[in-house]
């Protein structure tokens, strides 16, 4: 027995446009094609898909996933780590937590917070990997950029903060909103939003023609920028990098 995509898409909850993702990119190919086009899965390739929903769902990028399924790495083996990642990361989220927590309670009148303990549970390593990652890309001269944005960052107040990651949010919907309307990454709305995601980074630090499109690149290139995006869809953080290159090439 096969069941079409769209039926498969009903029976997993997931959409058929993830689903011709995984076949580009050779993670879940059908069955067979028909004549119409149209993929058609037996059940084999549904039981393929379980698995991969049950590695997702754990947290596991993409590429990891296929690793796992083909047998270069043991699942047990990719699990462990994972999980002790998940760990570090729950004492992460909870010092965090507590940081939103006692924030919220000064602003309500409560005890101020130290400035110690104002940016607890916000992961500095990770930051420094990013920096680490964009020096790679471009060459020491990005460098230059990342400590003025340091100094530049260092004399925000909370409400520079919060404006910050509002308009961050903001620039986020509006990218999902053209993907999920499936507006070129290069037509001229992809480009106006682009260009407010640009002035929203150059808040921090100003990119130019070579190291933006970089940035784009490391939404993709990084597991954890990539996990953010796809977590609206798959395919979603290839979309911004696409924006924001034709944006670096129309318009810087």
């Amino acid at each position: 027995m096969a069941w079409s995509i769209a039926q498969v898409a009903r029976m997993s909850k997931v959409t058929s446009r993830t689903l011709r993702h995984y076949d580009a990119i050779g993670l879940l190919e059908p069955a067979w094609v028909g004549d119409n086009g149209y993929r058609y899965y037996e059940r084999e390739q549904l039981h393929r898909l379980q698995r991969i929903l049950l590695l997702r769902d754990l947290g596991l990028g993409l590429d990891t996933v296929a690793e796992v399924l083909d047998g270069r790495h043991r699942e047990v083996d990719v699990l462990r780590n994972h999980a002790r990642w998940l760990a570090a990361e729950q004492e992460r989220l909870a010092r965090l937590a507590r940081t939103v927590s006692r924030t919220i309670e000064e602003l309500e009148g409560g005890d101020e917070v130290k400035l110690e303990e104002l940016f607890d549970g916000f992961d500095a390593d990770r930051q420094a990997r990013y920096e680490a990652e964009l020096v790679e890309r471009h060459g020491e001269g990005v460098r230059e950029h990342v400590d003025a944005s340091k100094r530049r960052m260092a004399g925000w107040s909370k409400s520079d903060a919060e404006g910050f990651t509002a308009e961050w949010q903001a620039v986020y919907r509006a990218y999902a909103e053209l993907f999920d309307a499936g507006v070129a990454a290069d037509a001229p709305r992809a480009l106006d939003v682009t260009d407010r995601h640009y002035r929203w980074v150059c808040r921090s630090w100003t990119p130019d023609r070579e190291s933006y499109p970089g940035l784009g690149a490391l939404y993709v290139d990084s597991p954890e920028f990539k996990a953010r995006f796809d977590a609206h869809a798959e395919g979603f953080a290839e979309y911004v990098r696409d924006a924001i290159a034709a944006y670096a090439a129309a318009r810087l």
